[in-house]
Formats: structure tokens, C-alpha cells, sequence
């Protein structure tokens, strides 16, 4: 059912962005204008995850994720009778800011949900729903908007969010007799700054456990934000590719997500969670560089497809390490502050490598974000191997 609803809410997410970017660029003809709902994300982010951790960790998950699923489907239902390109920009942040709050939570529900011994095998399957929803969701959107607007997909998407309240409605309450009321009240500066402290002291106290996390996610910052802002002007002006090649250049990669989901759902219970995100990471950072490196398509398509097939591996290993290793009284809050973190570095490095693209060359900007990627995975890899033997990576007892 979890997965079910994951899934729901997934494919809903792309069909939705898909065809607010086409909505948008309709109302206003500018790419300018479009690229801004790439930058809400990271805004609604900054101006949210200081505080959500706070009542994140004090309020009951289960009924958190209704509530907002059902806040993402009014909000984005509002969207198709907006004029205002304002208006849009407006409901779009606050359908991020309630995003924001939904990914610590939900991570937070389904750790104490899945058991110890089941988690790496459940993130292979979450890796795969997600994988399936990245190919499924844009498909989707196209069918849709063959036969009729973009609007269409908008309410398929407040539908999709339906579904997944819905299904988490039926979910085990895992904190019906336990957890106390939280009033948003509460939520003051001093309790804010209390539970920053608390996080800053748990890091200290566990600086193994958040240098892999840290890392991790810094590979994750660089691929996802500075190297893919650049993808598109890395496969026109540095490939010289056609509009066709790239679309196809696209779906390779998106080939090697679903293929190598499937086979981590396969083999995932055979391999090390310290190999998953170790390894998994480096052959990820690989596939950027034969990528960064290539001159003709084929070479690219090849580091397109190897890079695509390992981040299920790496993110199987990551979400199973995090899960373990971060309590689940505390999950929220460190979650929260790190992403906070992340969204800042986004801001910083996109802006960055752009700059770089800009005033030199996109195949320098490109090559240089890969190779800060791949030294920081192999850092990553060789830390990971250290600590193998440790508590953090032990197979068999929950830490």
C-alpha cells in the first residue's frame, strides 16, 4: 500500500511540473520565466526546513502526510483558474513549501514503519517505484497532451495526491499512544534555536555517521543541480546534438535507471549497505566523467546509461544507512537542518557552475563538477570501506 501510494504521488509529481513548465512558457513565452520554477524549490526550502524539523519530530506522521496531500491537491487544483504569473509562482512555492515538510516526515513514518531487517530490501523496491514514475510520469503527460491541455494534467496530478492521502488514511497510526499534541503555537524562536543546538550536538557526537551523510549528499547537490543545469547546453553546443538526439539521449538514461532499479530489487540482499553507497556513488561519479569527457554521442549515451544504471544502487544504500543510523526521535530535525544546508549549496554551486559556463566554457563548467563529484565520492568510498566493520554498517543488529 505504501509503496502504491508513493508511486500515485510520484508519476502525479511529473505529470504536474511537465505541464506547469509548458503552461507557464504558453502564458508568457520566456524561458526566463520557466527556469523560476526551478528556482522556487530550493527557496521554499531555505524559508522552511529551519523550522518544520521542529514539529516534524513532535506531531503524528501518519495524520502530517494526510494533511499535506491533501493541501498539495487543493493548492495545485487552484492552478488551471490562475492568470497571474505571480499568483502561479505564489501557490507553486507554497506547494514546495508543503513538499519540504512532507519528504522529512514521510521518511521519518516509513523508518519506524519497515523493520530493521527489512529496510535496504523496501529502499530497492522505492528505488524501483520511483524509477518507474521517472519514465511512467512523463509518458503519461504526453498522452495528455495529445488529447486534450496541459490543464488536464494538473487535475490528473491533485487526483494522483487524492489517491495517496487516501492510502495513508489506511496505514498503520504508529503514534496514537505515545506521541503528544503539539500546538503550532509552541513553535517559537527559542524552541527553533533548542533544536538546532540539539542537532548540532547530536553531529558532534556522531561525526562519522554525518561525514557519510554529508558526503553523500554533496555528490547528490553537484549531480542534480550544477552538472544537470548544464546538461542541455553540454549536449547542444559541446555534442552539437539535435533536439531528437538529446530526447534520445534522455531516454537511454532513463533506460539505465529502471534496468539498474530492477536489478538492485534483485540483488540488493546480497550486497553490503557500505558497498551499496560506497561503490554505488563512485560508479555513479563515473558515469559523469566518461559523460563530461566524450566528444560523440555513443561515448555519451555509454556514460548516460552506466551513470542512470548505479543510482538506485547508491540511493538504496544511503536511505538504508540514514534509516539506521539516525534516531527516529531526532530524524525530522536532523533531516530539516540538513536540508537546509543542501538548498543553500544548490543555490551557490548552480549559480557557480553557471557562471563558469558562462564566462568560459559549459564543457569546462561540466568537467570541473565532475571531478569535485568524483573526488568526493572516492572520499566517500574509502570512508565507507574504514568503517565497515563499524556499528554504523552492522547487517545484523539495529544500532
Amino acid at each position: 500500500m505504501l509503496l502504491f501510494g508513493i508511486g500515485s504521488s510520484s508519476v502525479g509529481e511529473w505529470v504536474y511540473f511537465i505541464a506547469l513548465n509548458l503552461i507557464v512558457l504558453e502564458m508568457t513565452g520566456s524561458p526566463l520565466a520557466v527556469s523560476m520554477l526551478y528556482i522556487i524549490k530550493p527557496l521554499a526550502t531555505l524559508c522552511t526546513n529551519l523550522w518544520a524539523g521542529s514539529f516534524i519530530d513532535r506531531l503524528n506522521k501518519k495524520y502530517l502526510m494526510i494533511l499535506l496531500d491533501l493541501l498539495k491537491a487543493t493548492l495545485i487544483l487552484t492552478l488551471p483558474f490562475l492568470s497571474s504569473l505571480g499568483l502561479i509562482y505564489l501557490i507553486v512555492f507554497l506547494v514546495n513549501v508543503a513538499s519540504s515538510v512532507f519528504e522529512p516526515t514521510s521518511m521519518t513514518y516509513v523508518t519506524k514503519l519497515i523493520p530493521y531487517q527489512d529496510r535496504k530490501r523496501f529502499n530497492s523496491l522505492l528505488s524501483l517505484v520511483t524509477s518507474g514514475a521517472f519514465l511512467i510520469g512523463p509518458a503519461i503527460a504526453g498522452v495528455l497532451f495529445m488529447v486534450g491541455s496541459p490543464y488536464i494534467a494538473i487535475y490528473i496530478n491533485s487526483i494522483a495526491l487524492l489517491i495517496s492521502a487516501i492510502i495513508t488514511s489506511f496505514m498503520p497510526n504508529l503514534e496514537k499512544d505515545h506521541l503528544r499534541s503539539f500546538n503550532l503555537g509552541e513553535l517559537s524562536l527559542r524552541l527553533i534555536k533548542s533544536d538546532l543546538a540539539h542537532v548540532i550536538k547530536y553531529s558532534r557526537l556522531h561525526i562519522q555517521v554525518m561525514i557519510i551523510y554529508f558526503l553523500f549528499s554533496f555528490v547528490m547537490i553537484i549531480m542534480a543541480s550544477a552538472i544537470d543545469s548544464l546538461e542541455a547546453a553540454f549536449a547542444k553546443e559541446v555534442l552539437m546534438l539535435t533536439d531528437s538526439e538529446y530526447g534520445f539521449l534522455v531516454s537511454i538514461a532513463g533506460a539505465g535507471i529502471v534496468i539498474g532499479a530492477i536489478i538492485n530489487s534483485l540483488v540488493v540482499n546480497h550486497l553490503k549497505t557500505f558497498i551499496l553507497i560506497g561503490l554505488g556513488t563512485v560508479f555513479v561519479s563515473m558515469g559523469y566523467v566518461i559523460y563530461a569527457f566524450s566528444e560523440v554521442f555513443i561515448v555519451a549515451a555509454f556514460g548516460f546509461f552506466f551513470l542512470a544504471f548505479f543510482i538506485a544502487f547508491a540511493n538504496t544504500g544511503f536511505l538504508t544507512f540514514y534509516q539506521n543510523n539516525i534516531p527516529i526521535e531526532v530524524m525530522g530535525r536532523v533531516r530539516s537542518v540538513f536540508g537546509l544546508l543542501e538548498a543553500i549549496l544548490i543555490i551557490l554551486l548552480t549559480t557557480l557552475l553557471g557562471a563558469i559556463a558562462e564566462l568560459y566554457s559549459v564543457k569546462g563548467a561540466v568537467i570541473l563538477g565532475v571531478l569535485i563529484m568524483f573526488l568526493i565520492s572516492t572520499t566517500l568510498l574509502m570512508l565507507s570501506l574504514r568503517s565497515s566493520k563499524k556499528e554504523m554498517f552492522n547487517e545484523t543488529v539495529n544500532p
